[in-house]
C-alpha cells in the first residue's frame, strides 16, 4: 500500500534541498532545529551535507553537522560527501568534513582513492594516508 506524497512535504523537502545547495546555514540551522531530519536525503541519496558539501558551503556543512547529521553517509552511488569535497578541491568544506567526524576511508570511491586519483599529496598527508 503506497501513499501519494503530501504536496506540502514535497515543497518543503525541495526548499530544504535548495537551501542547502546554495549554502544558507542560518536557514537549514532553523529548519533542522524545527524538526526537519538533519540526514533527510533525496531521491538519489544525496544528503544535506552531500548537497552543502559538493557546493562548497561549509558554513552549511558545519551548521548540519553540529545537528547530528552523518558527516559519512554515502549517497546512491557510494559516494560521501568528503569524496565530493576532494573532487571539487573545496578545502574548507573538506576541514569542516574532517572536525565534523568524516572518515577519509569510507564511500566509493573514498576520499583517499579521490584524492590519489587526482594526485593531492597534501590532502594524502591530511587523511594520514600514503
Amino acid at each position: 500500500m503506497s501513499e501519494t506524497p503530501d504536496p506540502e512535504v514535497i515543497e518543503l523537502a525541495s526548499k530544504v534541498f535548495d537551501l542547502a545547495r546554495t549554502g544558507d546555514a542560518e536557514a537549514l540551522a532553523a529548519y533542522v532545529d524545527a524538526g526537519v531530519p538533519a540526514n533527510l536525503t533525496n531521491d538519489k541519496g544525496d544528503s544535506l551535507v552531500m548537497l552543502a558539501a559538493y557546493h562548497g558551503h561549509a558554513a552549511a556543512v558545519s551548521s548540519l553537522l553540529e545537528r547530528g547529521a552523518d558527516a559519512d553517509r554515502a549517497n546512491d552511488r557510494g559516494q560521501t560527501p568528503l569524496a565530493g569535497a576532494v573532487f571539487k578541491g573545496e578545502d574548507a568544506v573538506i576541514r569542516a568534513l574532517l572536525a565534523g567526524g568524516a572518515n577519509p576511508e569510507s564511500g566509493t570511491p573514498s576520499a583517499v582513492d579521490t584524492a590519489r586519483m587526482f594526485g593531492k599529496a597534501d590532502l594524502l598527508e591530511l587523511f594520514g594516508a600514503r
